[in-house]
């Protein structure tokens, strides 16, 4: 494993279960970073569903966004650390502001900085890096602007991340597939 191990894939592919068996057979301290946020019933569910599916001694942080900026005022103390996900992380910084519908070049901007800072930090340190993301550029185009704004978004997002990992994994049906990263000729 690389340093940044980026793992892609649908919904309900099978992206963090790979990504928790990863982070186990690296052994050491991890430290596992949830982007989600308890917004109804269904997510509150699904988040504590997600905790008991985890070791429990993992240190677990749910940190919604400013996640480079966390990490910097508060380090943590792991070998490997798994974010998931960057598909939450992009939602919650599309909606950060009030805005309705919200600005796409805020919001670009607000995205870019977080990966840029995030990408720096783990280039930083001796940490492992297990990251997660979906992948929702496969699908049609999102029949109302606010959806091809967020895809847009997340695909900006996934292709940062992709192009600086060592490591690029699409989970397909539960297979795990790798990936050859395009290196600019």
């Amino acid at each position: 494993m690389g340093k940044l191990t980026f793992i892609l894939g649908g919904a309900r592919s099978g992206k963090s279960h790979y990504a928790q068996r990863l982070a186990e057979k690296h052994g050491g301290r991890v430290a596992f970073l949830a982007t989600a946020t308890p917004g109804d019933d269904d997510m509150q569910t699904r988040i504590l569903r997600h905790r008991a599916e985890r070791p429990a001694e993992w240190t677990t942080l749910e940190i919604p966004h400013s996640i480079a900026a966390t990490l910097r005022t508060s380090p943590l103390s792991a070998d490997v650390i798994l974010l998931d996900c960057i598909t939450l992380l992009v939602s919650n910084l599309l909606f950060l502001d009030s805005a309705d519908p919200p600005d796409e070049d805020a919001a670009t901007r607000r995205v870019d900085a977080e990966i840029e800072a995030l990408l720096t930090l783990i280039e930083s340190g001796p940490t492992q890096w297990i990251i997660v993301s979906n992948e929702v550029g496969l699908g049609i185009v999102p029949a109302y602007p606010l959806g091809r704004i967020y895809r847009d978004l997340l695909g900006r997002a996934n292709r940062q991340l992709a192009a600086r990992a060592d490591k690029v994994t699409l989970l397909v049906a539960g297979i795990p597939v790798p990936i050859e990263q395009y290196r600019e000729i």
